[in-house]
């Protein structure tokens, strides 16, 4: 069996109602003839939309076939044991043009039992925002469950919104971690990554009154979601960080996933001889060369490489600096 390598994949582009053109126009991702890219699935073992390695010889390989074969010397040990072969995270690029609807997603064990699938958490890193864009995540005002429920069977939610929810402006670089349970709708205006678990479980409990091309509202699921929200208020619903020039600081640090920083303007070496997962790199500004034994391969803002567990190490060439996000398990 030849040697594994940094493995890089065709992206899944997905046009949405609330979709638009900058993953073309800031990123330089073609997706025609779709008339917008709402979403790109950069890395994705979704069994219905599995990504297709794009060089070397395992080209036009599904991900969860490489699973099948490589187990743990692709995504390491105890990551195969607890997930077998399904790659365990989803990494996607949004471009909304539009509210997306207000959500949730429900943890494993509400998941597991309703649907035979795992939970969704997620985290957003933002790559650009208009000024006034904006995301809803969490409350900001305790309410009882029955009067939420009382709001939205009533029609009420639109009004509703400003009062109960906490609404947060955001910038380039600002990070948020979306536990299970926390209600949650992107704004307008936002190029961003999400990392999240391997889930399509999405309850919707409102969608803005908008309607699709064919006139009819989309599906909601206000019925599944009350049992799956968490209506506690936080303090805080961003994840805080400093930069570190020429270094590595952590961005989120959950169950499910692992998300680093990187920030360099200099050649740095990456030594995962102790780590037992993949890596995932996402370049998120400018642009930089990963060097490995098996080959460089080069990364400009917006594209991704999978790094599989047997990698000990590599170089990292910024050109002439470069902001990369570093997730595993």
């Amino acid at each position: 069996m030849n040697e594994l390598y940094p493995l890089k994949f065709t992206p899944i582009f997905k046009d949405k109602i609330w979709g638009g053109n900058k993953i073309q126009t800031e990123l330089g991702y073609q997706f025609s003839p779709l008339p917008n890219c709402g979403e790109a699935w950069l890395i994705s073992g979704e069994k219905d939309n599995p990504t297709l390695v794009t060089n070397g010889f395992l080209k036009d390989n599904e991900l969860n076939e490489l699973v099948e074969v490589y187990m743990g010397d692709l995504v390491g040990d105890e990551v195969y044991e607890r997930f077998e072969n399904e790659f365990p995270i989803l990494l996607k690029l949004l471009d909304t043009t539009q509210y997306l609807s207000l959500q949730v997603h429900p943890d494993d064990a509400l998941a597991m039992r309703r649907h035979k699938k795992n939970g969704k958490a997620e985290m957003w890193y933002i790559l650009d925002a208009d000024e006034q864009a904006e995301i809803l995540t969490g409350f900001k005002k305790q309410i009882d469950p029955e009067e939420f429920k009382r709001i939205v069977k009533e029609g009420r939610m639109h009004d509703a919104l400003p009062e109960i929810f906490n609404i947060e402006k955001v910038g380039r670089g600002d990070t948020f971690f979306t536990p299970p349970g926390r209600i949650h709708a992107m704004g307008p205006g936002l190029l961003l990554a999400e990392i999240q678990q391997t889930s399509d479980v999405t309850y919707r409990i409102y969608d803005w009154d908008r309607l699709d091309d064919e006139g009819k509202s989309r599906e909601l699921h206000t019925d599944l979601a009350y049992d799956a929200i968490d209506f506690k208020v936080y303090p805080d619903y961003k994840s805080r960080y400093r930069e570190r020039q020429n270094g590595t600081v952590n961005l989120v640090h959950n169950n499910h996933f692992i998300t680093n920083l990187v920030q360099i303007e200099k050649p740095l070496i990456k030594d995962y001889s102790e780590l037992d997962s993949f890596v995932i790199y996402l370049c998120v500004d400018g642009g930089f060369q990963l060097v490995h034994e098996t080959g460089p391969i080069a990364l400009r803002r917006g594209e991704a490489v999978l790094l599989p567990n047997i990698i000990d190490g590599v170089k990292l060439f910024p050109h002439p600096l470069a902001r990369i996000l570093e997730i595993h398990l």
